[in-house]
């Protein structure tokens, strides 16, 4: 899979280091713990997983615009990695609600356009949540990749 080209499914893996409350949009403010979190989206637009890269340069200050949910998030946290899959077919629902089955739901979050409980999960662990997410795109019946920070250099062009 090539991050820059391909379209598909991602799951973003995040640290928020210090509780917080945050304003996000119409849900208002949300309150949330330190620890980890999964937030699941679509790469099947024009730009494919070209989308992970506009995150990064949310979460790193480079963009300022302030689009959807997980923008309002990103700057408050540390990125760990990313779980990509290529496809074309319409799963991102699926990987969602896979691990919401083993993970605390952020309700609401990331859903605006869907019936799910949440786009966005919490565990206080990283391994347990990137094992979680991975058989979420597998059990999504997706071949998914690890993307860690060497693989994704956050640019100015994205």
């Amino acid at each position: 899979m090539n991050p820059s080209y391909d379209k598909g499914i991602y799951t973003l893996i995040l640290q928020l280091h210090e509780s917080t409350s945050q304003e996000v949009g119409r849900l208002g403010i949300l309150h949330l713990k330190s620890g980890y979190y999964a937030y699941t989206g679509s790469a099947r637009g024009s730009g494919g997983f070209k989308r992970i890269y506009r995150h990064l340069n949310v979460l790193c200050g480079r963009n300022m615009t302030r689009k959807w949910h997980i923008d309002h998030l990103l700057p408050l946290t540390s990125f760990r990695c990313a779980v990509a899959s290529s496809t074309d077919q319409d799963l991102e629902c699926a990987v969602a609600r896979g691990i919401g089955l083993a993970c605390e739901p952020v309700l609401g979050f990331g859903c605006t356009d869907c019936s799910c409980i949440s786009h966005l999960h919490f565990a206080s662990g990283c391994e347990d949540l990137l094992d979680t997410a991975m058989q979420a795109h597998l059990g999504a019946g997706l071949s998914p990749e690890r993307l860690g920070p060497s693989r994704l250099a956050v640019t100015d062009t994205v």
